[in-house]
């Protein structure tokens, strides 16, 4: 039967915020205090990380606190480091370690070891860094040996906040300034957090430049909402049947906040309350309601602004009326899963009509769906849009894993049964 959803939630911590916080408050002097760090298991995987090059991280439940090592304190590894499914751990840490006096290694789960990793071995080559795929496949094991690294001006040909974050993060062991400038602006969070450490770091247009030679200074940081995982609620709610529901304490920073504008231009109700500032980042409380959706046209450089949106966004467009055209999204081949070829399989499994593209997908709505059994390919975005999928089902999805979701929302189910009415 279709479900109603109604009520009033909040969802765990920003994922990027949580893992940027953790790296440079381990590098940074004196203490960083966290609040609301996201506890899903790629976060986990950092802390994890980070205590493993000999920083001190306390952890009482509600705060944690990173006695940082300063730029130039961490220690050798007794072992690999292993970043579990995390390619935000894999890529913003090898920066540091570029600029370390040791020689690390690293690598993590299955998928991992099959993420392109060739989009940070030639930056940091070109800096001069020694690092090199183990197995020569342009993915992890990484081996990373001591090297004195160079600035450099590079020209990203991907649009990427990980990428972007490892660069900048070996900046700061470099012997001159360092700029990157991506085709289109990814989420910023890096910069905005190392300008609040004390880096010298200056922002302009698509382009990012840091000048090495401050040391950075532990912070107090309150961690707002993950739009990525509103997300799900925020589509629960607009294909949900006579639901309300109301997201308290959302990033809504404009390089994470694509999915906003395509459910506006979806025709979906949705409205802000109690807009302000939390260490640097714009923050407000949603409300959504059930909404007649129309389709649209997602591309260009929104792409990097809902990237990992994309699966729930493609659940929207299968129960609107009309066509929905997702293009220059090919960075979506290399995300967890295949997602092109993951979401078209699934929603195709649901009766939907779905052309996958190259960078993209063709969806027309209106066809009349109905439940299946999902393969996730252990991708938990994948396992969360498709269990929302399920909304207006008189059956739902059912996920060949429902685990994968602990990933970035350990919490997932339990929220969403809280709404169901």
């Amino acid at each position: 039967m279709a479900k109603s959803l109604k009520g009033d939630i909040t969802v765990p911590g920003d994922k990027s915020i949580s893992h940027r916080s953790l790296m440079l408050g381990s590098i940074s002097e004196g203490r960083t205090r966290i609040k609301g760090l996201l506890r899903g298991a790629d976060c986990l995987s950092t802390m994890s990380c980070m205590r493993d090059l000999g920083v001190s991280i306390d952890d009482d439940g509600d705060e944690i606190v990173v006695h940082g090592n300063g730029l130039h304190g961490l220690k050798a590894p007794s072992k690999m480091l292993y970043t579990g499914n995390s390619g935000t751990t894999t890529r913003i840490l090898s920066g540091i370690l570029a600029g370390q006096p040791f020689e690390t290694t690293l690598t993590g789960d299955s998928s991992i070891e099959k993420r392109p990793m060739k989009r940070i071995i030639d930056p940091l080559t070109l800096m001069n860094a020694e690092i090199s795929s183990v197995k020569g496949n342009d993915c992890a094991p990484l081996s990373i040996k001591p090297s004195n690294l160079h600035g450099i001006n590079y020209d990203s040909p991907v649009a990427s906040a990980q990428v972007k974050s490892c660069i900048l993060l070996a900046g700061l062991y470099a012997d001159s300034p360092t700029t990157i400038t991506e085709p289109a602006l990814s989420r910023n969070h890096t910069e905005l957090m190392l300008k609040a450490f004390g880096a010298d770091i200056e922002t302009g247009g698509f382009s990012a430049t840091l000048t090495p030679g401050n040391e950075l200074h532990g912070q107090d940081v309150t961690i707002p909402g993950d739009i990525s995982s509103a997300a799900y609620f925020l589509a629960a709610g607009l294909i949900g049947k006579d639901s309300d529901v109301f997201i308290r304490n959302v990033n809504i920073n404009p390089t994470r906040a694509g999915i906003i504008k395509a459910i506006k231009s979806m025709g979906g109700f949705i409205e802000f309350y109690n807009e302000r500032t939390i260490s640097g980042e714009p923050v407000t409380d949603i409300y959504v309601k059930s909404s007649h959706l129309h389709g649209t046209e997602i591309g260009g450089e929104d792409i990097p602004t809902l990237i990992d949106e994309i699966p729930i966004i493609a659940v929207l467009a299968a129960n609107a009326d009309g066509q929905t055209i997702i293009k220059d999204a090919a960075e979506l081949k290399v995300k967890e899963s295949d997602r092109i070829k993951s979401i078209s399989e699934n929603l195709t499994k649901m009766g939907s009509d779905v052309m996958p593209t190259s960078d993209g997908m063709i969806i027309y709505g209106g066809a009349k769906l109905h439940s299946a059994k999902i393969n996730t390919e252990k991708d938990h975005r994948i396992a969360m849009a498709f269990t929302i999928a399920s909304i207006p089902l008189d059956e739902d999805n059912v996920l060949d894993d429902r685990d994968c979701v602990k990933i970035s929302y350990p919490d997932f189910f339990e929220t969403l049964d809280s709404l169901i009415q």
